[in-house]
């Protein structure tokens, strides 16, 4: 039978450490005022508890919920070095009312509490405000997310991570949903250790994809952790560091360019359908009524992703007690995460026009079945290369003064940066337009979780060939994040005689948060050079249908799959080489620009005070109490340097690209705020085994980046109906949270417990965003000109595009801004035409945050945890039920301001634990949620309904070497996004399960 040792409490949260980080004092002291909050105040009485194996990190979290102030939940390592999961985000989900986000590869990156998104759940590393950076998916952009990316943080450095739900004055401010410390090894708290730990890792995404877009088929994880005292016990060293690589992909199809959305009796939009009677209506299927809500695809593609990365952590710590009331620590922590991925992909564009379709019935109509006309159209089959590196690195000095019995002190202050940066001569994303022209009519069945694409294909063809293909357009782009944090904290405790304390304090944090950008993008959509320029042998085929295998549907004999793969780095260097008369060769095109074009940055600077006073009053029930108010004041300023835009370009049938003038505008802007946030915590301990507890508290949850940041942005691509585009607002305010919560919670056996809980957030100044319809820069577009007009005035349909394209071009070419370069492969004529004055001024939406609305949400939590005596075997389980009036109206194609992120939830594992076996079997799902807003207008994004189930077995040979075998995504389950309704697809992703076979020794 498995050995526990029984130490205190005090030690148990230090000794289930797994890395080398010094936790700041007043982590320390929050363990000591658990005690104080204890049945009995006195935190000289230390209660003792198991603290290895997977009984004893269910046991440390229990323990850590029932002594708390407030409501918290948490996460403690089984033992040093091995934390449940392999990745945070993914331990956090077992956590009753915490669902993550998953990156487009599968893994969990962000968490949302209780319904309240990432950007407004505060991540702190050893109670320290930690910088966050990230340049969005697949590093071609920048999120301004304010969220902290798990992903970068490698579970084996970690300890204990503690979940707060309800606000404390002694906490930072900024978690509306929950503020979240992550805790390391202090040296002096702990037993000396010395561990090392070897990891294979196979993940099956990766064998699921073209062989050119492959990693290995086993990669590695290796990690090791030292630490011991000298001196007595007076000097104190911790070290640690792992490193992983890990090879994946990812399969997805996808809607990327959204949804253009109808009132059904819409007639002034000409992307609407025609009206009964009128066009091609007779080819419509049970057409949306005049009151249903419909939505036209924009495109449909599939895509196939590898993904590389490389993570490094690595800590120190040292700790030194010149002594015994004065303990100092200075510690530094640093990641690096670098992620390489590479995509090819085939995808069909389509223009609103003339097709036949079938619809579902209302009052949301989307198509089962859709299809456009089209003749020598573009099939395209680009590919792009992207390379990013994170890292963060942090410094932090403590020291943690026992002035006298009655006084305690503690200074800390750190220094941290987070920097997301390209890592590749072409920037942090590389994108490489290839078609072939010779698409004709395109369907598309979008009734089945995957859409079916079928292309019919010129007379005598039955297959796209690499003698098709051709360059067209191209994006190479840097971008850039950089966040750093400095901040100083100073706390003290004052122990009245009762055992009753006042805890007060002040901070200063400051944060800077730089994004820039940059882009060298070649409009050359309608074909760079003909086919011929070409070799053939850069190219082979594939087919798309036997990458989706997990999706029903994926052997459908309509799917035109096969699509051209290519070598991206021969294909590049060969499009530098091409050109013609009138579009030279540009082998510099091919490379991201080093000068940034766009230059944001953003200065808060937080001042903060606060007092809160504890005791606990011995009635028949004794009843713990603790009221504080902490005091918060904000200041922001930003500047601004971004693209001033000259002109619009009709560059391809269906591009209009945006042209700018060479110099950059400067834009500057300011504001500030402050708060006085107070919170009560009461909890009353029934008996021995129940306790009921009651909180009241104030928060406040900071703006995005680009929120508040200066200077307004435009999509480089334009619609014949306008543009898109956003600024930020340096004056928004902060949301601002009033949280109520009650829950009874009963602690019936050893290490079983049961709790219910409910809460609710009124949240006021919530930001949404606002579509203002503007002409930024008076620019003028060749849609509706007089070029355009006398076209339509010649037969033209008001969309058939190639036709008013080739009818400019043949009686204008040489006129102002009309430039005629050749002609494709389908005969078209190629070139741009620049709108001229007189022609039409081009709206744009902008998008614009801005505090909206007041509303609120509560739910309900269910907790249960019980072991089964001796056996070995246990259970825990709970579920969170959410509900706020903060959600999406499907019907309204109005501005709207929901809370992203709002879903039911619920965990099931299952473990044994007993002897040398250890065996976990964790089953997470989350119901259907609203991650974002955006595609072709204010339409809603939802991800359908996830369960994943994850299986980890370890078995301990001696007690220094263990074996431990981990299955994650053991069912194989695809995630799918969609709009206002199922057949709206946005992303539908396919990963695979992912393996990993570790050893681990233990000196």
């Amino acid at each position: 039978m498995r050995k526990y040792k029984a130490v205190p409490r005090k030690t148990m949260l230090a000794s289930a450490l797994l890395l080398a980080v010094a936790a700041p004092s007043w982590a320390q002291d929050s363990t000591e005022a658990s005690s104080a909050r204890s049945q009995d105040p006195d935190p000289a009485t230390l209660d003792t508890v198991m603290v290895t194996g997977i009984r004893g990190s269910l046991t440390s979290s229990m323990n850590l919920k029932r002594d708390s102030q407030g409501v918290v939940d948490g996460i403690v390592a089984e033992d040093i070095g091995k934390f449940p999961d392999t990745n945070l985000a993914e331990s956090l989900q077992r956590i009753s009312g915490v669902s993550i986000d998953r990156t487009s590869s599968g893994e969990g990156s962000k968490v949302t509490v209780r319904g309240i998104g990432p950007d407004y759940n505060l991540v702190l590393l050893n109670g320290r405000q930690m910088p966050a950076s990230n340049l969005g998916d697949g590093g071609a952009g920048l999120s301004g997310s304010r969220s902290f990316d798990f992903a970068n943080i490698a579970s084996e450095s970690i300890s204990a991570v503690e979940v707060y739900k309800t606000t404390r004055a002694d906490n930072p401010t900024g978690g509306i949903g929950a503020t979240i410390n992550i805790k390391t090894l202090r040296p002096l708290e702990s037993e000396p250790v010395i561990s090392v730990g070897l990891k294979a890792i196979n993940d099956s995404s990766n064998g699921n994809l073209p062989r050119t877009l492959r990693g290995s088929e086993l990669t590695g994880e290796m990690s090791g952790i030292f630490s011991n005292t000298y001196a007595d016990g007076r000097f104190g060293v911790a070290l640690s560091a792992s490193h992983q690589e890990r090879d994946s992909g990812f399969n997805q199809a996808t809607v990327a360019e959204g949804w253009a959305t109808f009132q059904g009796d819409e007639t002034e939009d000409g992307r609407a359908l025609p009206l009964p009677g009128q066009g091609y209506a007779d080819r419509i299927q049970n057409r949306p009524g005049a009151d249903d809500v419909y939505g036209r695809p924009q495109n449909t593609a599939y895509n196939v992703n590898g993904v590389q990365r490389q993570r490094t952590n690595a800590q120190a710590t040292f700790q030194w007690k010149p002594a015994d009331n004065v303990t100092t620590t200075l510690d530094y922590t640093h990641v690096e995460n670098k992620v390489q991925q590479q995509r090819s992909e085939l995808s069909v564009w389509f223009n609103y026009g003339p097709g036949d379709s079938t619809w579902t019935n209302g009052p949301v109509a989307a198509p089962i079945i859709y299809s456009e006309d089209m003749e020598y159209s573009d099939l395209s089959m680009g590919g792009a290369k992207l390379a990013t590196k994170n890292t963060m690195d942090s410094l932090g000095f403590n020291v943690e003064w026992e002035v006298n019995d009655a006084l305690d002190l503690s200074f800390d202050y750190h220094n941290s940066s987070a920097e997301s940066q390209p890592d590749s001569p072409y920037g942090s994303a590389g994108v490489l337009g290839v078609a072939a022209f010779v698409r004709g009519t395109t369907t598309v069945d979008y009734s089945g979780d995957l859409p079916i694409i079928n292309v019919a294909l010129p007379p005598g063809r039955t297959q796209v060939e690499a003698s098709d293909a051709l360059v067209t357009g191209s994006v190479f782009q840097n971008s850039y994040n950089k966040s750093e944090v400095e901040q100083f904290q100073a706390r003290g405790r004052f122990k009245f005689a009762n055992y009753s304390a006042l805890d007060f304090g002040i901070g200063s944090t400051e944060v800077q948060n730089r994004s820039a950008s940059a882009i060298e993008q070649r409009n050359s959509w309608g074909g760079l050079g003909t086919p011929g320029d070409y070799d053939d042998s850069i190219w082979y085929a594939d087919d798309m249908a036997k990458y989706f295998k997990a999706f029903s549907g994926s052997g459908d004999p309509r799917m035109t799959g096969r699509f051209l793969v290519f070598d991206f780095d021969r294909l590049r260097e060969r499009a530098g080489e091409v050109g013609t008369a009138s579009d030279p060769a540009c082998p510099t095109c091919y490379f991201a620009p080093t000068e940034y074009s766009e230059d944001i940055r953003t200065t808060e600077k937080s001042k903060s005070a606060y007092l809160q006073y504890r005791t606990t009053f011995d009635w028949s029930m004794p009843l713990n109490v603790a009221v504080g108010v902490r005091y918060e004041k904000t200041e922001v300023e930003s500047s601004a340097m971004v693209r001033v835009p000259d002109g619009i370009s009709w560059s391809s049938a269906n591009e209009f690209n945006i042209d700018y003038a060479t110099e950059s505008g400067v834009i500057d802007g300011r504001g500030e705020y402050d708060y006085f946030l107070p919170n009560v915590d009461l909890k009353l301990d029934i008996s021995d085994a129940l306790a009921l507890r009651g909180s009241y508290s104030r928060s406040i949850g900071r703006p995005g980046w680009t929120q508040i940041q200066s200077g307004q942005t435009l999509a480089d691509i334009v619609r014949t109906q306008g543009g898109t585009g956003s600024r930020g607002n340096p004056g928004l305010e902060p949301l601002l949270s009033d949280n109520f919560d009650l829950s009874l919670e009963w602690y019936y056996g050893e290490s079983s417990y049961a709790s219910v809980g409910y809460f609710r957030k009124n949240i006021k100044n919530f930001i949404s965003n606002t579509i203002l319809r503007e002409e930024p820069g008076n620019l003028h577009t060749p849609v509706g000109g007089t070029y355009w007009n006398e076209a339509l005035a010649s037969g033209c349909g008001a969309t058939d595009m190639p036709c008013i394209r080739d009818f400019i071009f043949t009686n204008h070419d040489g006129d102002p801004g009309v430039t005629a370069t050749g002609t494709n492969s389908a005969g078209q004529l190629t070139g741009t035409i620049v709108g001229q004055p007189g022609d039409p001024v081009a709206g744009f939406d902008i998008t614009v945050p801005a505090n909206q609305r007041s509303d609120h949400l509560d739910g309900w939590e269910v907790s249960v945890q019980h072991l089964f005596g001796q056996s070995g075997f246990g259970l825990a389980a709970n579920y969170t039920k959410v509900k706020s009036g903060l959600t999406f109206n499907n019907l309204s194609l109005g501005d709207q301001y929901p809370m992203i992120g709002l879903s039911d939830s619920a965990n099931l594992v299952a473990f044994y634990d007993k002897n040398a076996w250890q065996v976990r079997a964790a089953y997470n799902w989350r119901d259907s949620f609203l991650n974002g807003i955006g595609g072709q207008g204010p339409n809603p994004n939802y991800t359908e309904a996830y369960g994943q189930l994850d299986v980890n077995i370890s078995y301990a040979v001696t007690p220094q070497l263990s074996l431990s075998l981990e299955g994650i995504n053991l069912t194989d389950e695809t995630m799918r996004t969609y709009a206002r309704h199922s057949n709206m697809l946005r992303y539908a992703t396919q990963t695979g399960p992912r393996y990993m076979f570790g050893v681990r020794y233990k000196f």
